[in-house]
């Protein structure tokens, strides 16, 4: 009761289930006494505030409405809320997204042994950092903070540069992700078409291709990263049945930096017009097919083409890198977005049945998703064939080091397509939203502005995806830098201020999380410098 919060309602029509009725007497006399101390209530005086025995009942509340009526709350119906173990893979769905193809090269980055060990330090400090943004609402007096979200308690601790700055760091992991999608649709749907046609032309790349030899080959696009070897192999070799002229009109109207990326256009901009993104939340459980169908590719040939490792501490040998690098900060950079849910972790921790497990079942989430990142990222390097083909060769999208006929890869290449072309319009919905909420308070102002902003977003993909194709890099530059204040600074802080104006701030706590903003900052900062 101490928490419920007072509603002014004036003796006149309460509207119900039922039709208009009068107020009674006893309500009337109610509402009369909670009119009286909120009159003696001052903004911060919490001695004045209503005894729990004047509050009503929750199933008496109403709220009041300017035209004289008030509506019944509607309380949380608990049978629609969700089990601990519907929300725990809601976050996990939620968090696994494309960074999962960059998490091998990652690896390769840091180092295998360097890498593991900051996958699950990462993954700990991120996890920590989240559970401080998702009790941040709580931790503000006075004020009914239900309906809260984590740039609501920036702008309660920051002002108006609170409230915008966290809107613009959302803006670049939201953009950050849609670029990324961009790259990938591109590369997919490339590599889609690639399949297609060498099947239907009799076309073998076979020989055009740096690899390993085998039926589950494995290849380096970029040869030249070997010591051994020069980059002589980038002309398409054609069976005796293929075509040299139709093969490079093909090659011209059929490419992955040039033409696709200007092909997606006429598919998606219509798409991010869309007034209403329902339609295509409805497939968002192709994100957990296409998750569990990598992992299950992972593990198939990682069985199939075993191990391959040696540890050279730190020192580079023919084939295999150090086990500690100093490119690790790329890695961090990765990993910040790959654990990255702060920004909408107090909404899906709303529908959690029993709120008192919110830590627990936050918790379990960050560990399954810290266990799908490990698996996959140790797998897919771990069992990379060096020799022939040193780890250097590992891509940022682990699926670039598979040729284009392979069956299993196709497939995985297809679903992934086809969720990026249906999760693609519910992110720029969501950019949409944010920003024209704030800017014009009104979520579509008009078609031109949507218009002018879908083009903003659509020109900003096809430009990366046409000149700095590198997924890798992409990612680790937005984690880093919407990480930088989302993640480290503003939860940070705000933890720091709250305990303060509790006086129960102490020099262990505050250490530890000015150490959390330093790191946060060198983080960002090492991503230039790598």
């Amino acid at each position: 009761p101490g928490q419920t919060k007072p509603f002014h309602v004036e003796p006149r029509n309460i509207v119900g289930d039922d039709p208009q009725e009068r107020v009674s007497a006893e309500a009337a006399i109610l509402n009369s006494r909670v009119h009286y101390y909120s009159r003696l209530t001052g903004s911060s005086d919490r001695l004045l505030s209503p005894p729990n025995h004047v509050i009503p009942r929750p199933e008496e509340i109403y709220i009041y409405s300017p035209l004289g009526t008030a509506f019944k709350v509607k309380g949380y119906d608990q049978g629609s809320k969700n089990p601990s173990v519907i929300t725990i893979f809601a976050i996990w769905n939620t968090m696994m997204g494309t960074s999962i193809l960059s998490i091998p090269w990652g690896i390769k980055q840091a180092g295998f042994t360097l890498g593991i060990l900051i996958l699950i330090f990462t993954g700990f400090l991120m996890l920590y950092c989240c559970y401080i943004v998702l009790k941040s609402p709580r931790a503000v007096p006075y004020v009914d903070t239900s309906d809260w979200e984590f740039p609501d308690v920036c702008r309660y601790y920051f002002g108006k540069f609170g409230q915008w700055s966290s809107l613009v760091f959302s803006m670049v992991s939201l953009i950050g992700a849609m670029v990324v999608y961009w790259v990938l649709m591109s590369n997919f749907l490339y590599n889609t078409g690639q399949f297609i046609y060498n099947h239907a032309h009799n076309v073998s790349m076979s020989d055009s291709e740096y690899g390993s030899n085998g039926s589950d080959r494995v290849i380096c696009p970029y040869p030249k990263t070997d010591p051994q070897e020069n980059n002589t192999f980038c002309t398409p070799q054609l069976s005796p049945g293929g075509n040299d002229s139709s093969d490079g009109a093909f090659e011209h109207y059929w490419s992955k930096t040039n033409t696709i990326p200007l092909y997606l256009i006429v598919l998606l901009l219509p798409l991010l017009c869309f007034r209403s993104a329902s339609f295509f939340a409805r497939f968002t459980f192709l994100g957990t097919i296409s998750v569990v169908y990598l992992i299950v590719l992972v593990t198939v040939k990682a069985a199939r083409l075993g191990f391959h490792l040696e540890f050279h501490w730190f020192d580079t040998s023919e084939f295999f890198v150090p086990e500690f690098r100093l490119l690790f900060p790329q890695l961090t950079g990765v990993l910040t977005l790959a654990f990255f849910i702060h920004n909408c972790i107090i909404t899906l921790m709303k529908s959690n049945k029993h709120q008192e497990n919110n830590v627990r079942d936050l918790s379990v989430a960050y560990f399954l998703v810290g266990f799908t990142y490990l698996y996959v990222g140790v797998l897919i390097f771990a069992a990379f064939p060096s020799p022939p083909l040193s780890k250097d060769c590992i891509e940022a999208n682990f699926l670039d080091n598979f040729p284009t006929s392979d069956v299993m890869v196709f497939v995985a290449r297809t679903c992934l397509l086809f969720q990026m072309i249906t999760v693609y319009p519910l992110l720029g919905y969501l950019v949409r939203v944010q920003m024209m909420g704030q800017i014009f308070g009104n979520h579509y102002p008009s078609f031109l502005h949507v218009l002018v902003l879908n083009i903003f977003i659509v020109a900003s993909g096809v430009l990366i995806a046409r000149f700095y194709p590198n997924i890798g890099s992409i990612i680790r530059f937005s984690g880093a830098t919407c990480g930088l204040v989302l993640v480290f600074v503003f939860p940070a802080l705000i933890h720091m201020i709250s305990l303060k104006r509790q006086g129960a701030l102490r020099w262990p706590s505050a250490v530890f999380h000015s150490t959390l903003i330093l790191l946060g900052i060198a983080n960002f900062l090492a991503q230039f410098f790598n």
